[in-house]
C-alpha cells in the first residue's frame, strides 16, 4: 500500500514508522521540516515539507496513487480539509482524520469521513480505569459513542431466541461465547444456559439494557 500521512507529530510519526516497518510505502507531510526528525534514521519513506491541504504538496506525496490517507496534524480544520481533498478530489478510498472536537467528529462521520475524536476517547478510557463500571466493556469505538459490553442474562431468557432479547432491550447482540467459542448469533438462535452475551450499546442505553436483560419474568416468556 501507498499511504500518505499529513502531520508528523507523535501520532503521525509513530503511524508512519509502523507502516514503514511493515513494508508499506509511506509519505509524510508536515509544515515543519524539523518534525521529520521524529521518524528516525531508519525510516524508508519520503517526507514532503508543506501544507497538507495544498494540492501540489499532496501530489508530491503521491496522493494520486495513494491507497490510504491519514490526517493527524494538531489542527481540526486542517485535518478535515485535507481529508476531504483526499476523498473527494483525489478519490482515495481509505481516509481517516484525527479530530479533537467530538461534535465536529460526529458531523464528519455523517459525511463519510471516519474520525478519531482523541480527547473524548482518551478521557472516556481514563474515566473507566478510574471508576470501575458494573459491566464488562470489551470494545468502544474511536468516537466513544458505541460500545460492546457483556450482558449477564437472567435465567428466564434461556430457551428464548436472540430476537426476543433484542426486541426486549432495543439493542443488538454483537456475538455470543458458547462453550468458550465465539459465535455470531442469528435472530433465531436460541439462548442456552451458560451463554455469554455481548451487546452493542451507548452510554444512554446501557442501563436500560442491563436492567431488562437481568430482570426475571420478562414479558412474552
Amino acid at each position: 500500500m501507498h499511504v500518505v500521512i499529513m502531520g508528523c507529530g507523535r501520532l503521525g510519526s509513530t503511524l508512519a514508522q509502523s507502516l514503514d516497518g511493515r513494508g508499506h510505502q509511506v509519505a509524510v507531510i508536515d509544515q515543519n521540516a524539523d518534525a521529520f526528525r521524529r521518524l528516525g534514521p531508519n525510516f524508508g519513506g519520503i517526507t514532503v515539507n508543506g501544507i497538507g491541504f495544498d494540492r501540489d504538496v499532496l501530489r508530491a506525496a503521491g496522493i494520486e496513487r495513494a491507497d490510504a490517507f491519514a490526517a493527524v496534524s494538531s489542527g481540526d480544520n486542517s485535518n478535515i480539509i485535507s481529508a476531504r481533498l483526499a476523498r473527494e478530489t483525489f478519490g482515495v478510498s481509505r481516509v481517516v482524520a484525527r479530530i479533537y472536537d467530538a461534535k465536529r467528529a460526529q458531523v464528519y462521520e455523517r459525511l463519510g469521513i471516519p474520525t478519531i475524536a482523541t480527547i473524548r476517547w482518551a478521557a472516556d478510557r481514563m474515566f473507566r480505569f478510574l471508576v470501575p463500571e458494573s459491566h464488562n466493556e470489551v470494545f468502544r469505538d474511536p468516537t466513544s459513542v458505541v460500545s460492546i459490553i457483556e450482558v449477564p442474562l437472567h435465567s428466564d431468557w434461556v430457551g428464548r431466541p436472540v430476537k426476543s432479547l433484542e426486541d426486549g432491550t432495543g439493542a443488538r447482540v454483537a456475538y455470543l461465547m458458547r462453550f468458550g467459542v465465539g459465535a455470531l448469533a442469528q435472530p433465531s438462535t436460541v439462548l442456552q444456559d451458560g451463554d455469554q452475551v455481548f451487546m452493542l450499546v451507548t452510554d444512554e442505553t446501557v442501563g436500560r439494557v442491563m436492567d431488562i436483560a437481568g430482570r426475571a419474568g420478562n414479558e412474552g416468556h
